[in-house]
């Protein structure tokens, strides 16, 4: 049965401070920090830290593929979508929000994000954590060195960072991937992983890591193949499965790229495909594996993750009325719970 949502607006909360257009608490992200641990007990060597308030239940965002562009530009990306699903995030009051790649339509136009700081400045008003995966059209129509200039200049807390860990609490690491960089074994980006991997707590339940490319997605044809997984992604695959296999954490990946959405399991590791975030809508032909067959387009969409004891508890919510003037009706479509480890 579909779920209509109609969210309130809590006030702002008091436990962060903002600095300028990163929308990161500057008190709670700090370079090289270390989750709490216990005696005997491995250290992250997680690149940030963010410790959200222990008597709350743990809520994060994760989406992708918003595309934000000038308003009068409505087919490479819808203006209306991107600010429902906006205004959607910051109505939920997220502990953190993850991007997983594509911010703007052209990284080299400044315009671009321009129209991301304008949109976004609700998230702003509200303080919310905001964490940037790099996509392919964050390199749209510039040098590599330029659109990195770009990137660092909207998010200047990651300035040098192409990929980065945030531990997020005791029990939740998250881990940003470039998929235009290297993935493949004895690349920068899989050697830093590889080390992030075998440094988890055992305090960590769960490994949440998002990334532009997916690594398993339904396999398309035609013109929509482009989007298929590449050898870049699939080389993580067997990365992740052999550590899944020896870890104490669950593993979910969250990828974009598909302007859709997508939900299977493989080698014990959950795989998500969230790029609904505004771009211009890629209809999919579902394979059986996909756990989600819904067959609703398009397909505007976000996550929504709660962790509470035990139980990540996963939500998908579409934009039913993507076609009024105003449109603003989410209605829940997918769940999914992933539970820890017994210790």
């Amino acid at each position: 049965m579909a779920i209509r949502m109609t969210l309130s607006r809590p006030a702002l909360p008091k436990r962060v401070m903002y600095i300028g257009a990163l929308l990161l608490g500057s008190a709670l992200v700090t370079g090289c920090a270390r989750a709490h641990s216990s005696p005997g007990e491995t250290t992250t060597s997680a690149t940030y830290r963010l410790e959200p308030a222990p008597s709350e239940p743990l809520r994060f965002i994760a989406y992708g593929d918003m595309r934000f562009t000038a308003m009068t530009e409505k087919e490479a990306s819808s203006p209306a979508a991107r600010q429902a699903l906006v205004a959607q995030v910051a109505a939920e009051t997220p502990v953190a929000v993850f991007l997983n790649g594509d911010v703007p339509w052209h990284g080299g136009t400044l315009g671009d994000y321009e129209s991301f700081k304008a949109e976004t400045a609700v998230w702003r008003e509200r303080q919310l954590h905001v964490y940037p995966a790099l996509g392919n059209h964050e390199f749209a129509e510039c040098d590599v060195a330029k659109c990195l200039e770009n990137w660092w200049s909207v998010f200047p807390a990651f300035r040098g960072k192409r990929w980065y860990s945030v531990a997020v609490g005791s029990r939740l690491l998250a881990i940003a991937l470039d998929t235009d960089t290297a993935l493949e074994a004895g690349s920068e980006q899989r050697v830093w992983l590889e080390a992030q991997l075998a440094a988890v707590p055992r305090s960590v339940d769960f490994i949440f890591i998002f990334l532009h490319h997916p690594p398993v997605a339904d396999l398309q044809t035609g013109a929509n193949s482009s989007h298929n997984p590449r050898p870049n992604e699939l080389a993580l695959t067997a990365l992740l499965k052999d550590n899944a296999a020896r870890s104490a954490a669950r593993f979910i990946v969250c990828a974009g790229h598909i302007h859709n959405y997508e939900r299977r399991e493989q080698d014990g590791i959950l795989y998500l495909v969230s790029g609904g975030g505004g771009a211009h809508p890629v209809p999919v032909v579902r394979d059986r594996a996909d756990l989600y067959q819904d067959q609703a387009f398009p397909n505007f969409n976000y996550l929504r993750f709660t962790l509470q004891g035990d139980r990540l508890s996963g939500a998908m919510f579409r934009l039913a009325d993507y076609d009024a003037a105003t449109p603003h009706t989410f209605v829940l479509k997918d769940s999914f719970e992933v539970r820890a480890k017994p210790r």
